[in-house]
């Protein structure tokens, strides 16, 4: 629980605008906590474990009961020093943690232990498609902190449960400058965050288990005025919502200032069934909660060959491969995006390849056709009915002329549908090899051609696509065996 700093004039002069909601400039930062994949907490050997019965995974160590020192897991520094080196951060080779103090009923301790004026990971950027548009977010800092319980509310008539069984799980949490000018740059930043997160191994990135958590920053301005007063809405679990709340946040805020009210800083939350933001508190600053150094914990100090050993474990990264594809494939940087949107659907990617499939019409099928079904259908990349060789395959077909594009499409149908797995024995089975005959195609022709008189005028007087038409006639009475690009190439030698 972090706050995103306050005074921004400074930083954004020269900060690109986004396109104005009803006359205002929207402004957002995220603070995203990622709770990190280690198997015990971040101060105690406790088990971080999804889904135990209430408060049985709560140490004495995590409730600071009286004896109990808390002791750094050195495998959520690591992960700390794998999300800088993933960011182009610059990682503290000395950071401090401090305890935070505020008081609320799953809060055992009555301080949170975080990072304050020192935190382990200092700056980086993430960037990012908007559609085919790249943006970049500047990061503030990530710091390392234990997270609180959980406050049970549905359970229990007219009184609140408490369940202690997260306290003390490792977070990072992530906190960007107010960047973001769109609903669709918030989102498409947190949907790269957690694409780096879980890439890197550090956050399995399970939303719905509260794995991956972000509080949006949401405030509007009219153009070249000073940043307008932020509301801050809580734990968005699901991109949908987050989109959701967003738009909510956005129109409710620019309805209070046209009708003369005032925005008041405030956490609120975000009510999925309504659709609406309300307030939950009064938002807090910095000087609420009265930070001073934990005097049980020495300073978290980083020394530069420990940084090394790390990267040398690194995978490579999303933005590294899409470099890679750009360079070696000869693909947009968008494509290349596309294609690094996790590790599956990369290695998928290069299994193609590597089959023998041209990388652009691989890419063209995966972000096309593939996605398409895989959407449809809610499944990943991993259970696609149609493998990585199979797509190489059939890619290899289309290259060297052996398919026309509809053709190709019936042999997809088949390896998807599992009515075949092999692509050349389903287009032999299907009689979809390409016309060969010299003769039948030329008499096809001469038959569109008479049967077309209008469309041959048009093309004449100058209007090329009166050309794509006759094309289109030919591939039907050729039953698509025809060659598209050959065709052309006979019909502009006839009309000529």
């Amino acid at each position: 629980m972090s706050e995103t700093v306050n005074t921004f004039e400074a930083q954004q002069q020269g900060r690109p605008t986004g396109p104005l909601v009803r006359g205002y400039e929207v402004i957002i930062g995220f603070e995203t906590h990622a709770q990190l994949s280690t198997a015990s907490k971040i101060f105690s050997r406790a088990s971080t474990a999804f889904g135990a019965e209430p408060n049985t995974q709560a140490c004495a160590v995590d409730l600071a009961l009286p004896g109990t020192l808390p002791v750094m897991n050195k495998g959520a520094v690591e992960r700390a020093i794998r999300l800088g080196l993933a960011l182009g951060s610059h990682i503290a080779p000395r950071s401090v943690f401090a305890r935070k103090n505020y008081f609320y009923p799953d809060l055992p301790k009555g301080y949170q232990i975080s990072q304050f004026e020192i935190p382990v990971v200092q700056g980086g950027s993430v960037s990012f498609f908007v559609g085919e548009e790249q943006k970049t977010v500047r990061l503030v800092r990530a710091h390392l902190e234990e997270d609180a319980g959980k406050s049970l509310h549905e359970d229990f008539v007219g009184q609140s449960g408490i369940d202690l069984n997260r306290a003390g799980t490792p977070l990072l949490e992530i906190v960007t400058e107010p960047d973001m000018r769109s609903t669709a740059e918030a989102v498409a930043y947190a949907k790269e965050l957690h694409k780096i997160v879980t890439w890197i191994g550090i956050c399995d990135g399970n939303m719905q288990e509260g794995s991956f958590r972000c509080d949006a920053n949401v405030s509007v301005r009219r153009p070249g005025e000073k940043l307008g007063t932020r509301r801050e809405i809580k734990n968005l679990n699901s991109f949908k919502f987050m989109q959701q709340a967003i738009d909510y946040e956005i129109s409710w805020q620019i309805d209070t200032l046209e009708d003369g009210g005032k925005i008041e800083q405030a956490t609120v939350l975000f009510n999925p069934d309504t659709g609406e933001t309300r307030a939950m508190r009064a938002k807090e600053d910095s000087s609420d909660y009265r930070y001073f150094p934990d005097p049980d914990l020495p300073p978290l100090v980083i020394a530069a060959d420990w940084i090394e050993r790390v990267k040398a474990e690194m995978p490579e990264l999303p933005r590294v491969m899409a470099e890679r594809y750009v360079r070696d494939h000869g693909l947009s940087a968008y494509d290349a995006a596309q294609l690094t949107q996790g590790p599956a659907l990369a290695r998928y990617f290069d299994d193609a390849v590597k089959a023998g499939a041209t990388p652009k019409l691989a890419s063209n099928w995966i972000t096309g056709e593939i996605a398409r079904r895989l959407n449809a259908q809610e499944i990943g990349i991993e259970a696609a009915p149609v493998s990585a060789a199979q797509l190489g395959q059939l890619v290899k077909r289309i290259a060297d002329g052996t398919l026309p594009n509809n053709a190709a499409r019936q042999v997809f149908e088949a390896l998807w549908t599992g009515e075949g797995s092999d692509v050349d024995a389903i287009i032999e089975a299907k009689d979809l090899k390409p016309m060969n005959d010299a003769g039948a195609l030329d008499a096809i022709l001469d038959e569109v051609i008479a049967k077309n008189a209008k469309n041959v005028e048009e093309y004449r007087g100058g209007k090329e696509k009166a050309l794509n038409g006759l094309v289109g006639q030919v591939m039907k009475a050729s039953g698509g065996k025809a060659n598209p690009a050959q065709v052309t190439e006979l019909l502009k030698a006839k009309l000529a």
